[in-house]
C-alpha cells in the first residue's frame, strides 16, 4: 500500500459534519470527474446550478446536451436572465442544499461559474463551505461567454491543478480533499 493510499485508509470514517465545496473550472479540466473520485472516500451528491436552466433548454429550448460555442453561450445567458429575473438557479441550489442536510450524505459538490452566484449560495450556507477552483494546464480555451471565460477572475479559497495522468489524479484529488475538508470543518 502507498503512503498515499495509507493516508486516505486512515482518515476514512472518521468524518462527523457535513461540507459543501463550491467547483468550478473551464469546461474540460475534470471538475465531474474529480467529484466522482470523492465518491471513493465520501458520501457525495453533486449538483449544479445550470440544472434548472439546462431542464428548460431542453424542453423548450431545443438544446440536446451539446457542449460546443454556441451552446454554451445559449445557457450561459438564458442562466443570467433566470437569475436576474427570479434567482431560479439560487432557488434551485437551496432546495438542493436543504435536501443535503437531511441526508446520509457528506460532501455536497455544487458546480457554479459565476462569482456574483458564488457569493450568493455561499452567503445561504451555513455549514463548512469551500470554493474550489480546478485548472488543468491544458485548458485555455475562451468559450465567448462571461460565465464560462471569467472563471478564474474569483478569490478562491482553494485550487487544484488537475494534471495528473488519470491513474495518478484519483489518489492525489482524494488526499487534496481529505486535507481541504479537515480544514474547513475544523475552522
Amino acid at each position: 500500500m502507498t503512503e498515499k493510499m495509507k493516508e486516505i485508509s486512515d482518515m476514512a470514517g472518521k468524518m462527523k459534519e457535513k461540507a459543501v465545496i463550491i467547483i468550478n473550472g473551464r469546461g474540460g479540466t475534470g471538475k465531474d470527474t474529480l467529484c466522482g473520485f470523492a465518491d471513493g472516500i465520501y458520501r457525495t451528491v453533486n449538483v449544479s446550478s445550470a440544472e434548472p436552466v439546462k431542464e428548460i433548454a431542453r424542453r423548450y429550448g431545443g438544446w440536446q446536451g451539446e457542449k460546443d460555442e454556441k451552446s454554451r453561450k445559449f445557457l450561459a445567458d438564458l442562466k443570467r436572465l433566470f437569475s436576474d429575473y427570479n434567482d431560479l438557479p439560487l432557488k434551485y441550489l437551496v432546495r438542493e442544499y436543504e435536501k443535503f442536510l437531511t441526508d446520509e450524505n457528506e460532501i455536497m459538490f455544487v458546480h457554479i461559474r459565476e462569482a456574483k452566484e458564488i457569493d450568493k449560495f455561499r452567503e445561504y450556507v451555513k455549514i463548512p463551505c469551500a470554493v474550489l477552483l480546478v485548472r488543468r494546464s491544458s485548458v485555455k480555451q475562451q468559450w465567448g461567454n462571461e460565465s464560462d471565460d471569467n472563471v478564474e477572475s474569483y478569490s478562491y479559497d482553494y485550487c487544484y491543478d488537475n494534471d495528473r495522468e488519470l491513474a495518478e489524479a484519483e489518489t492525489d484529488f482524494q488526499v487534496f480533499l481529505r486535507k481541504v475538508v479537515a480544514e474547513i470543518c475544523e475552522g
